[in-house]
């Protein structure tokens, strides 16, 4: 049995204060083929649809497609804020390799 992604806290409250809820938005994190590793992250506001996995708290909602989930299995989504900016990341297991983005990966 495959484990879902998990989202930490920080993504949580990052998504508060864009509004994401208040917008009726949320997180939408999907895999999609393509980037210089074979796979590439989709990471955009959207809304959810109903075949969709829901992981929410605090009535923000971050969304992972059918297709997506397989790749995206024990995966953590977080928030990241470094100097050359901030961002959310995921850490993949899944992923055997990634390029220097971080938005590509391949398993």
């Amino acid at each position: 049995m495959q484990l879902p992604p998990k989202v930490t806290e920080r993504a949580f409250e990052r998504l508060s204060e864009i509004g994401a809820a208040a917008a009726g938005k949320a997180l939408r994190v999907a895999v999609e083929g393509g980037g210089c590793s074979g796979f590439q992250y989709d990471i955009r506001l959207d809304s959810a649809e109903t075949d969709d996995l829901v992981l929410e708290s605090n009535g923000e909602k971050v969304v992972v497609d059918a297709v997506s989930l397989p790749f995206l299995a024990s995966a953590v989504i977080d928030f990241s804020e470094e100097l050359i900016g901030a961002r959310f990341v995921i850490e993949n297991p899944n992923a055997t390799a990634s390029c220097g983005c971080g938005t590509s990966f391949s398993i």
